[in-house]
């Protein structure tokens, strides 16, 4: 039997288990929470900021500039407004059109009948223009023969035209038109001017006709057609009566009619001619919701503009056919067809992605949470081994202070298990087995100091001096 300070070495205490484990898993559930909360919130914010896109529009002091500026002030003045405009302003369609070309644009104001960049699809038509061609009454001269007046665009071989803007497009415009009706463009002499000078040049005649491009109604036209009557008489608008021809052979162009009194009162009864639109287009990179949001905020203010400014109220839908003369956005399509996604809609792939990656994290972290314990689990298996071998020892005790020591560890045990359940490193079940074996030692304690203190005091005596090894 052992017995002095090799028993006491014996049942010194076991190491205690780590404390930090339950700091170290509160803080990787802290972070791993902070973290997702902060994906979230950053999802959210870029989702739902304001986006700024940039219009190139001109000529400056142009209706079309007028226009943006118009939209860009109500855009700003809207409330959870998810999209700003900022004009960025141009020379003309041509530059605009570059300007998107180029990527320096994320929307323009384009003709139909340019160059439509690669790039570019349709937001929504701005407005439809109409081509108007005419011809001064004859101006009255004492002497001297009238020319013959002109009734056909055929009759206009060697005459000078007129055409007001600055564009090359609108003369574009007029070459094919007399192309149709098989006048050499050659044979007849081109003045261009700008519309600010249109109402001086005519008033001068420096032109036996003119052409104007613009909206019905516009303002540049009708302050032409004033400028042009003369002596009573007012001018007389060309019919273009092979505007379907035109249409047929040239896309960008449409048959239209002008409407009598349209300018002033001219014509005096419907005049068929030829059309083509302003378009608002995107980039074609643009996100299909930037553009949806777009489109759906531009319809939503149109009428409410109208008032303010009329030529708001000319802004159409764009043409969602696949055979369109410019193809429409994805994202305008969707707002015009009814197929606007959602915020689920759009993102739905990112949660069932985000919720899946917190899946894994989650069992990442019950693995590390585990992992973690293992050192605490293995510790308190030691001690529930010592704990039984400890009951063997208290039946053979032969001294009261050496059950003692055996108590004050079993006191350490019990207290370190506890910690151990606190924590999760073990189960209830454990600690259940573990009472078992402490009730165990406990009464194997008891029924030995109970004999000890049975004996006599001779043989108590003799006892003691075996444990200290004095004996």
């Amino acid at each position: 039997m052992t017995g002095g300070p090799d028993l006491v070495e014996s049942i010194a205490p076991s190491p205690r288990s780590p404390r930090s484990a339950k700091r170290q898993l509160t803080f990787v559930s802290l972070a791993g929470l902070m973290a997702v909360l902060g994906i979230a919130a950053g999802a959210y914010y870029f989702a739902m900021r304001p986006v700024t896109l940039k219009v190139a529009v001109g000529p400056a002091s142009s209706d079309d500039l007028k226009v943006v500026q118009t939209l860009a002030q109500a855009f700003n003045n809207q409330r959870n407004s998810q999209i700003r405009l900022r004009p960025l302003p141009t020379d003309g369609a041509v530059a605009s059109a570059q300007a998107l070309a180029d990527g320096k644009a994320d929307l323009a104001i384009i003709r139909g009948d340019l160059d439509v960049p690669k790039n570019a699809q349709a937001v929504a038509t701005l407005r439809k223009n109409v081509a108007v061609l005419w011809v001064p009454p004859a101006a009255k001269a004492k002497g001297k023969k009238a020319p013959p007046k002109i009734t056909k665009i055929a009759q206009l071989a060697g005459r000078r035209i007129g055409v007001i803007g600055r564009t090359q497009a609108n003369v574009n415009l007029l070459k094919v038109i007399l192309k149709q009706y098989g006048v050499d463009p050659n044979k007849v002499e081109i003045i261009q001017f700008p519309a600010n000078e249109a109402a001086e040049a005519i008033r001068s005649q420096r032109a036996d006709a003119y052409i104007a491009a613009g909206p019905v109604n516009s303002k540049i036209t009708t302050d032409a057609m004033l400028a042009s009557s003369r002596d009573g008489g007012t001018p007389t608008i060309l019919a273009i009566d092979l505007a379907e021809a035109i249409a047929q052979n040239h896309p960008a162009y449409e048959s239209a009619d002008i409407p009598a009194g349209s300018f002033g009162s001219v014509p005096e009864e419907e005049v068929k001619t030829v059309s083509f639109a302003h378009y608002i287009v995107a980039r074609k990179g643009l996100s299909e919701s930037t553009v949806a949001a777009f489109t759906r905020q531009l319809f939503s203010i149109r009428q409410a503009l109208k008032n303010e400014f009329p030529l708001a109220a000319k802004i159409e839908t764009p043409d969602t056919d696949k055979d369109a003369t410019i193809p429409a956005h994805p994202g305008a399509a969707a707002y015009v067809d009814g197929e606007e996604k959602t915020f689920l809609d759009r993102y739905s792939d990112f949660i069932w992605w985000g919720l899946m990656a917190l899946s894994a994290m989650g069992s990442a972290g019950a693995w590390f949470a585990s992992y973690l314990k293992k050192d605490e689990r293995n510790n308190n298996s030691s001690l529930r081994e010592r704990l039984l071998a400890m009951i063997a020892a208290a039946r053979k005790s032969e001294a009261s202070e050496e059950l003692d020591l055996l108590q004050t560890e079993a006191d350490e045990i019990l207290r370190e298990t506890l910690q151990c359940f606190e924590h999760g490193a073990i189960e209830e079940g454990a600690l259940i087995a573990f009472n078992i074996a402490l009730e165990q030692f406990h009464n194997a304690v008891a029924d030995r100091r109970a004999l000890l203190t049975s004996l006599p005091q001779h043989l108590q005596r003799t006892a003691q001096l075996r444990a200290t090894g004095t004996l």
